[in-house]
């Protein structure tokens, strides 16, 4: 499962202390072996998993992969997220 959301504030500020990661445009697969979390910062990507569902996201938004999600993601625009497992 995957899923993508506007956080409010409170949302927004809980991920101060999260670790961040950014990655330039590009293709590539993904295996999730943990939940992750993350809050998008700057860019753009998608991200299609092996049931057809495909999710869009964006700087400002909150995205949720689920524990054991294979999924390959699409960078349009270099991304730059705090994440968090579990």
């Amino acid at each position: 499962m995957m899923k993508v959301w506007i956080p409010g504030q409170a949302e927004i500020s809980a991920t101060e202390s999260w670790g961040i990661w950014s990655k330039e445009v590009s293709e590539f697969p993904w295996f999730y072996s943990d939940r992750e979390t993350c809050y998008i910062l700057e860019g753009e990507a998608e991200a299609f998993d092996k049931k057809g569902n495909h999710i869009k996201f964006k700087a400002g938004d909150m995205v949720m992969f689920e524990e054991g999600l294979e999924c390959t993601w699409k960078i349009t625009r270099a991304i730059r997220k705090r994440y968090k497992f579990g």
